[in-house]
């Protein structure tokens, strides 16, 4: 047994050994439901056969000051205060909308320091990878961040490497996850490392899933770089862009929401990038169209629209416009890549 888990877990099934996957969760006020219930579901229903819930294979203690509630406004009770961090294999820091704040309770910051110091892996799910660089515990590790806060991170933490490629990263005594639905996959990762591939495949049958993603799984968007754009009202309206693609806003209320006129914001994007909003716009719906064709078995319909056009058409032709060949045969390009290149691997050598 691994010597940091050493005290049984309170709701342990009685007469059985330890579980091989022991969680303490630390939520704290406004976390996000999403990312903290796919993480401790996928263990829940590994830790027992048929969804019964004990925990068997994995353990898992909901900890905090005190009872918080969600982003979504439930009220959550804590199963337990704060343990000694080496009962556990990993400690997760369930964060949310706070993440804007500069500061974090001293509680948080003395309990994540107490478990480094014993050596205790931390877990930043969502923007709990925030709290786990304020208290100066990710230097030398790389982070993985939502791509819709990337921009405070790198803005709040500029020495640290973050990367929104990816839905989670592994750095061993650091992971760090972009929230959503990639915190269940993290799980999934750490289940089957630590109980076995059958025990993790049984919580994604469970979940109607049909199968785990990677960490290397792209997140489905279209971040650009916005490191070198000062101006605030473009960088707020590239984002409000970025959160309605597939019912895109027109650009007068764009315009209206970050308190500029349409002539203003025209000339705001054309000195800070280049490019007028509506092409910007443009490019953006495009950008993510080609990421769901390489990622997903979808239909270019259903990419048309997700993307915001209003038919196939629309998209088809756009997209030939921006990158010179249709959506099919794109998506096509892309499949004949990965195939050579899973020849190439596959072919002997000498």
């Amino acid at each position: 047994m691994d010597k940091r888990v050493s005290a049984a877990s309170p709701n342990a099934a009685p007469g059985r050994r330890e579980p091989q996957l022991r969680v303490g969760f630390v939520l704290l006020e406004r976390f996000t439901l999403n990312a903290f219930s796919g993480f401790i579901d996928a263990l829940r229903l590994a830790a027992d056969r048929g969804g019964r819930s004990r925990q068997i294979h994995c353990g898992w203690e909901i900890m905090g000051a005190a009872d918080v509630t969600a982003s979504c406004g439930l009220r959550v009770h804590l199963t337990g205060q704060l343990r000694d961090p080496a009962e556990f294999h990993y400690i997760a820091i369930c964060g949310g909308n706070s993440y804007l704040e500069a500061n974090h309770p001293a509680w948080l910051d003395a309990y994540l320091h107490r478990a480094a110091e014993q050596q205790v892996p931390l877990i930043g799910i969502c923007t709990g990878t925030f709290n786990i660089a304020r208290s100066g515990l990710l230097s030398g590790y790389p982070a993985c961040v939502h791509w819709n806060v990337i921009e405070a991170f790198q803005e709040q933490f500029p020495d640290i490497e973050a990367c929104s490629d990816r839905i989670f990263l592994d750095a061993g005594m650091r992971i760090t996850c972009a929230g959503s639905a990639g915190a269940a996959d993290l799980a999934l990762h750490l289940i089957a490392r630590h109980c076995g591939p059958e025990l993790a495949q049984q919580a994604v049958r469970h979940m109607i899933l049909s199968s785990s993603r990677p960490a290397g799984s792209p997140q489905p968007h279209m971040y650009h770089d916005l490191g070198h754009v000062r101006d605030h009202r473009v960088r707020h309206a590239i984002a409000l862009m970025e959160q309605s693609l597939n019912q895109p806003l027109t650009i007068a209320d764009i315009a209206d929401e970050v308190g500029l006129s349409l002539r203003q914001l025209d000339r705001c994007f054309l000195n800070s990038i280049g490019m007028a909003p509506g092409a910007y716009f443009i490019e953006l719906r495009l950008r993510y169209g080609a990421s769901l064709l390489k990622n997903t078995g979808q239909s270019v319909t259903a990419i048309s629209l997700a993307a915001g056009f209003a038919d196939c058409a629309h998209f088809s032709r756009m997209f030939r416009l921006r990158y010179g060949v249709t959506p099919t045969a794109f998506r096509g390009s892309v499949g004949e890549a990965a195939q050579g290149l899973r020849g190439i691997a596959a072919a002997p050598h000498g």
